[in-house]
């Protein structure tokens, strides 16, 4: 007995090292939250693994929300009439105007839905641009890390980009002329009503690109928890690990 008890001693401090490096990161001495992916990975896999995921999130995020009713029926993601005038619109519900708050309400929905398309191009551009200052730990973050850090770095510009995009689909949709109706009707109730500005083209592309960012870091976050959705050999290798 008294020959095995030193022996015991032997093997804790010989396996401690491995025990901590499972629970704390070896770059910082930090302990790692969120995932506990293999460190075998190059930093360069690692890169490629969340660009390939980010670029996946953004195809499957567009295809969502481009077709007809795509922002409009989804709850999350619903650009609703803008909270400057959202009172007018409630007002306007009570008494039965219910279609015309529902028609500037679809077409600011509508715009978006026909601009997404045209915004893929510039989401994939970004990502495949898109230095990661440190992979690994995005890697090991949380479920939404890759699209959080990219919403960081990119989200200025893209929004620069897809601002004149929905104008114009603004403009085929014939939103402005639908919340003019909108007040008028407000107007024809309530004699001089305050003056509300606003503007709908910056409104609009920044619910939009919000909307993107919100159905992206769902689809990293199925990347990340289902390997059904690992569908390339390199994000089975990258997220396959945990």
């Amino acid at each position: 007995m008294k020959k095995i008890i030193p022996l015991i001693f032997l093997f804790i401090l010989l396996i401690s090292p491995q025990l901590e490096a499972v629970f704390f990161d070896s770059h910082n001495g930090e302990v790692v939250e969120g995932y506990a992916f293999d460190k075998g990975l190059s930093d360069g896999v690692i890169t490629s693994g969340l660009r390939e995921a980010l670029t996946i999130s953004t195809q499957k995020a567009v295809d969502s929300l481009s077709v007809e009713n795509g922002y409009f029926d989804n709850p999350a993601v619903k650009i609703r009439v803008p909270e400057k005038v959202r009172t007018i619109a409630e007002d306007l519900r009570k008494i039965g105007f219910y279609k015309t708050v529902d028609e500037f309400e679809r077409s600011m929905n509508r715009a978006v839905e026909m601009a997404a398309p045209m915004a893929t191009p510039i989401f994939i551009s970004s990502i495949k641009e898109m230095a990661f200052d440190d992979a690994r730990k995005i890697l090991n973050g949380g479920d939404f890390a890759a699209t959080e850090y990219f919403r960081k770095k990119a989200s200025h510009r893209l929004y620069e980009t897809f601002k004149p995009m929905v104008s114009e689909t603004l403009n085929q949709v014939k939103a402005a002329k639908k919340y003019k109706k909108m007040i008028e009707n407000y107007a024809a109730l309530i004699p001089f009503p305050e003056t509300q500005i606003i503007d709908l083209d910056r409104y609009v592309a920044e619910k939009g690109i919000d909307g993107f960012f919100l159905m992206m870091a769902e689809e990293e976050k199925k990347i990340r928890t289902d390997p059904v959705a690992r569908t390339t050999n390199l994000l089975k290798q990258v997220f396959g690990q945990s």
